[in-house]
């Protein structure tokens, strides 16, 4: 049985760091041998794929088990509608699927949100515990997912995978807002901000961090689009 506590969490510790310097690590190497995988047999590659959507659903089932066996699971904050674990259902069904349209979710919502979440972790217990190990492992394989699908498969993120993205988080806000006022919770940080500090803290009071956060996360995806897209030959332009 997992244990119910361990070390807290503190940021920028040396255990925080040590998650950023793996993250940045495996995008360097993804990088690096991108032309290599791409060689790969299609049938290789998709069972590596849905082998590690599997590492990623079982670790966090676990997470979900190790909630109700160390009694932390409650309906206000342990539902899935945080943007980093609606992103991970996404990812994992993409790894499965090879779906372009949720390549555009996991690539901009999924790449924006774990990026913010491994900068700013919201997160209580620190390494060796497992939770420490399942938040790191989670964001890491979304965001890896994503540079994956992009330098190794050759998918393509698109201005117009912006507007989807976009419509779809918005779609879900209203929804998820009405989910913490029945239940008192704070799914996507609609009612306040983390206690511990984050990047939400240079947007503004609520509720126009709401706001505010609309505007940067707009940024933020054309900037991923700006930087990603597929380049266009010089004697073509």
């Amino acid at each position: 049985m997992i244990e119910k506590d361990g070390p807290s969490f503190v940021m920028f510790s040396t255990a925080h760091l040590g998650a950023v310097v793996v993250l940045c690590i495996i995008i360097f190497l993804l990088f690096i041998v991108r032309k290599k995988w791409s060689s790969i047999q299609p049938k290789n590659k998709r069972l590596n794929e849905r082998l590690f959507a599997l590492t990623l659903l079982i670790i966090d089932t676990i997470y979900y088990v190790w909630l109700f066996q160390t009694e932390r699971w409650n309906l206000s904050n342990s539902l899935p509608l945080e943007l980093c674990s609606i992103s991970l259902a996404m990812t994992i069904v993409l790894l499965w699927t090879g779906n372009k349209h949720v390549y555009d979710f996991v690539f901009y919502a999924g790449i924006g949100g774990a990026l913010q979440a491994i900068a700013t972790p919201v997160l209580d217990l620190s390494f060796p515990h497992f939770r420490y190990f399942h938040f790191f492992y989670t964001h890491i394989g979304i965001i890896s997912t994503a540079l994956y699908f992009t330098w190794v498969k050759g998918y393509r993120p698109t201005f117009k995978g912006i507007i989807k993205t976009m419509v779809a988080l918005n779609v879900l806000l209203p929804i998820v807002f009405a989910i913490n006022v029945v239940l008192q919770g704070n799914y996507m940080f609609l009612r306040t901000k983390p206690t511990q500090g984050s990047l939400l803290d240079l947007l503004g009071p609520y509720p126009w961090y709401i706001v505010s956060l609309e505007i940067v996360t707009f940024i933020i995806f054309v900037c991923l689009w700006l930087l990603f897209k597929k380049k266009v030959p010089f004697e073509t332009r």
